[in-house]
């Protein structure tokens, strides 16, 4: 078990009991499709992830059953610690011994690809909705496999895109010196460079321990970037953005930009602080009456805090998996995962939050994404509105062609 205690085994995968849904309809030897939430459930992604999409995918499984109470479904969370061995040991024990069919969520892609293995020898099912490598649906993907919400290249197309329509064509890179860190501001800059614009410097920092980026922002500023772009995430993003704001680099005309946008980041910093800042997401809470009915009903399961894109995501992605249980039938989507995700790339994607799309060849879920201004103060109507659109990127432009992804499923 690649040393993984029992008792930390029980608590990765036992956080709470399974909670199912019954129509008293259905027939008691009917068996169950049984989904599992594997995500952070304590570490610094918790906020983002965790709880919150367990609430969203109880959702997914309510609504799905006010059309197929005939179908039953059981859902099971666990903590995978971020930890590579403890969710692949996870997988393994709910695939073999909990009944599981398909696990979701998964926001991070080093633990993917161990429970992907297992998946696939399993035939079982994995679907992420916070693992941003897209190498996942690249290179690295498998017939039982689905890359939903987002990935780091359509987070750097949206945003590179945006700007460029503004005409902001030169950017700094302020990159974490770590395999994610490179990977972004290269994808940023290839596709700067193919829509015409500069990258005019970069400069990578220690990762962990750097908390000072003043130096690296003053190397940004004294370049003459229209843009300084952070390729980079959580606490990082936040340090710079704050220090940005000291040295006045935002208020006097530079674009701020980061590559992993997240309401709580904006929240951490406080919307003066954050005020200008540009990045990719497929969803806000309030960017339309779906997205508010779904807040209302989700805040107060979660300690007054509205919903991101990764709950959002979740809702998304169990409703569409269902919706192919549905369409194959209980009994084959559990005798086959392959047979599964086969079915959820064969019909189209529709539903309320992230609306039509659909599954690629290669696993990945294409859909429209937006470019997004942090609010000024002024602006803002309350707690949580912190965004407004600043573009729209259809989803046959969202996310990088198949034909560059990699993928050996995708045919030449």
């Amino acid at each position: 078990m690649t040393g993984l205690s029992r008792r930390r085994l029980v608590q990765a995968s036992a956080l709470g009991a399974a909670t199912l849904f019954t129509p008293s309809i259905v027939r008691a030897q009917a068996k169950a499709i049984k989904i599992g939430i594997l995500s952070d459930m304590s570490g610094p992604y918790s906020e983002a992830t965790g709880l919150g999409d367990v609430i969203a995918a109880k959702f997914a499984i309510e609504d799905f059953n006010k059309q197929h109470p005939d179908i039953r479904v059981e859902i099971i969370s666990g903590d995978m610690l971020l930890k590579p061995d403890v969710g692949a040991a996870v997988a393994r024990q709910w695939y073999d011994q909990e009944g599981v069919d398909a696990i979701f969520d998964i926001p991070h892609s080093a633990v993917t690809l161990a429970v992907n293995r297992i998946a696939q020898e399993k035939d079982k099912v994995v679907i992420t909705t916070s693992a941003g490598t897209a190498d996942l649906s690249g290179k690295w993907c498998t017939p039982n496999y689905v890359q939903w919400t987002f990935d780091l290249w359509a987070n750097a197309n949206g945003v590179v895109r945006g700007l460029m329509a503004e005409k902001a064509d030169t950017w700094f890179f302020i990159l974490a010196d770590y395999i994610s860190g490179h990977a972004m501001a290269n994808d940023a800059a290839g596709i700067l460079a193919k829509m015409g614009g500069k990258d005019v410097g970069r400069a990578a920092y220690a990762f962990p321990g750097t908390t000072d980026f003043s130096s690296y922002l003053l190397q940004a500023k004294t370049s003459g970037a229209k843009v300084i772009c952070l390729a980079n995430a959580g606490d990082d993003t936040a340090n710079c953005i704050k220090q940005a704001y000291e040295f006045g680099i935002p208020q006097s005309g530079v674009r701020l930009a980061t590559l992993v946008l997240q309401d709580y980041i904006v929240k951490s910093v406080g919307l003066g602080t954050a005020q200008g800042l540009y990045g990719t997401m497929p969803w806000v809470w309030n960017m339309n009456e779906a997205a508010l009915a779904f807040a209302d009903r989700f805040s107060p399961l979660y300690k007054g805090n509205k919903p991101n894109f990764y709950h959002a995501g979740s809702y998304s992605a169990v409703t569409h998996y269902l919706k192919a249980v549905a369409a194959l039938g209980a009994d084959a989507a559990k005798a086959s995962g392959r047979a599964a995700v086969a079915k959820m790339k064969e019909i189209p994607t529709d539903d309320p939050l992230y609306g039509p799309g659909k599954v690629r060849e290669d696993g990945k879920y294409v859909h429209t994404e937006y470019v997004w201004q942090s609010k000024t103060p002024a602006e803002s109507k309350g707690p949580w509105d912190y965004f407004k659109k600043s573009a729209t990127i259809p989803a046959d432009q969202a996310f990088k062609p198949m034909s560059e992804g990699g993928c050996p499923l995708v045919k030449a």
